[in-house]
């Protein structure tokens, strides 16, 4: 499965084109798209009113959803902070970890135009679709 990040939806939400977004246009409909509840949450709070909120959740949750957070992912995602530390590597959001990890956990490759997850693709395995 492929989680798609914010990043991406966001530039795809506000028709900007990216190869990000064009790889989404071919990926929707065609293989299985996941939105992490916290990816749903970066999304909406930057809509600007409430009726836009409901029209990008609509949209948002024909795709496959999932929490991306429980006491267990939350040390996971801490082990993985310490891993990428002690090769010198910060990550700075903590958001940010949440996703790489939960992907990591669970084999899925992200599509994101973030490059905060280039360390963990390098360093990690994580797979940038």
């Amino acid at each position: 499965m492929i989680v798609v990040d914010s990043s991406v939806w966001i530039d795809f939400l506000n028709g900007v084109t990216t190869p990000q977004v064009e790889r989404l246009q071919e990926l929707i409909g065609r293989v299985p798209l996941l939105v992490g509840d916290v990816i749903l949450l970066e999304v909406l709070q930057g809509v600007a009113s409430e009726r836009e909120a409901g029209i990008v959740e609509t949209a948002l949750r024909k795709f496959d959803l999932a929490p991306m957070l429980d006491p267990d992912m939350a040390v996971r995602a801490a082990a993985t902070y310490r891993r990428l530390r002690q090769r010198g590597v910060a990550m700075g959001k903590t958001i940010d970890l949440i996703i790489g990890t939960f992907c990591l956990a669970g084999g899925h490759a992200l599509l994101t135009s973030d490059r905060d997850f280039a360390p963990m693709g390098e360093h990690l395995g994580l797979h940038l679709a």
